[in-house]
């Protein structure tokens, strides 16, 4: 990696920090009880232009290679909007099977929906882009109650879409059926140690588990920095047959960002960490979901690793979608923190074992 590249990256994160720091203050000092919107929030829908540029090869220093791990990169875009709400995105799933529209969400309190566009299986760029604001139950946006914008965690359920705030350790239910992404949100009861996991380590990851799963009808929430007395990470079963509270063996310092439960009853965790000495590590581990249980205390192999020395960033976001051919793409998305030293990317990658 290039020195330039190394400073660059760690000024980028060092910004990042200083960001959401930044953020959280401004959101404790909005008053009561009905503080202004946070800066990139928005207050009604609107399209928007996004530009895309490619990502050929995802380690620039051996551009021959594809394979990471388990994955084998099929490409990646920087995404870049004049718009200055587009950013920040922490949440990312299809609305379709073949791997095209999308609904994503910033940690602002904002949809994003759209259509990835493709040349053979390369992204080229994004269609139809809209952004509209995460409504409350009385439709107005949650960004105006003080602290309801950190919209982190995003799940589905065929027409019902579940959000994760991670500030507030609160979980809303919205029924697209009934306007898409002008749908109202409604506050879902949940354990006491939901709502108290810590301030901004808390909702990171929703998973609703479909029929024919192991647990079928429960969604899972995991915290991102949330310990268990054993120093792992905590994670929820709530709703299902069996809901009760589980830990995911934390290693390597490793926090968790996102997750996606596959078919074949593996579930990925998105992790990340950052050291102010080596920058942003990244990886994806797959948990049986056969292993989940009240009181369990899970694991599983890593499949992925990457770091600064590849085309990444604060990734966030992952999910997955199957080709024709039965192939599993993986999908993850970046949140730059509203960062000009930060990118939001796009990349795919083919799960090959």
């Amino acid at each position: 990696m290039s020195n330039h590249r190394s400073r660059r990256s760690f000024i980028g994160h060092a910004a990042a920090g200083f960001s959401t720091l930044a953020l959280s203050r401004l959101a404790q000092a909005q008053p009561a009880p009905k503080p202004a919107l946070i800066e990139h929030a928005i207050a009604a829908p609107v399209g928007i232009e996004v530009n895309a540029r490619p990502i050929p090869h995802f380690e620039p220093r051996d551009r021959a290679r594809t394979r990471f791990g388990s994955l084998d990169y099929r490409g990646g875009l920087v995404l870049t909007s004049p718009h200055r709400g587009f950013g920040g995105l922490s949440g990312f799933r299809f609305l379709d099977s073949k791997g095209e529209r999308f609904l994503a969400m910033s940690d602002q309190g904002t949809w994003f929906t759209g259509r990835i566009r493709y040349s053979g299986r390369s992204m080229t760029g994004l269609d139809d882009v809209e952004a509209a604001p995460v409504l409350n139950a009385e439709g107005r946006p949650i960004t105006e109650k003080r602290l309801w914008y950190d919209t982190e965690a995003l799940a589905r359920d065929g027409d019902l879409v579940y959000v994760g705030l991670e500030r507030v350790n609160q979980i809303m239910r919205f029924d697209f059926s009934k306007g898409g992404t002008r749908a109202r949100g409604e506050v879902l009861p949940t354990p006491p140690a939901v709502r108290k996991l810590p301030y901004n380590k808390g909702l990171e990851a929703l998973v609703f588990v479909s029929k024919g799963q192991p647990l079928a009808g429960t969604l899972i929430a995991l915290s991102e920095g949330g310990f268990d007395a054993d120093g792992n990470l905590i994670g929820f079963l709530l709703g299902g047959p069996t809901p009760g509270q589980f830990s995911i063996r934390r290693t390597d310092q490793q926090l968790i960002s996102d997750a996606v439960l596959l078919p074949s009853g593996d579930l990925l965790i998105l992790e990340r960490k950052f050291s102010w000495f080596t920058g942003v590590d990244i990886r994806i581990r797959a948990i049986p979901l056969k292993s989940i249980a009240p009181g369990a205390l899970v694991d599983g192999p890593v499949l992925f690793k990457a770091d600064l020395g590849h085309e990444i960033d604060n990734m966030e976001g992952i999910d997955a979608h199957f080709t024709a051919d039965g192939e599993t793409v993986l999908t993850l998305v970046s949140d730059d923190n509203f960062s000009m030293l930060q990118r939001t990317l796009l990349l795919q990658f083919a799960l090959v074992e």
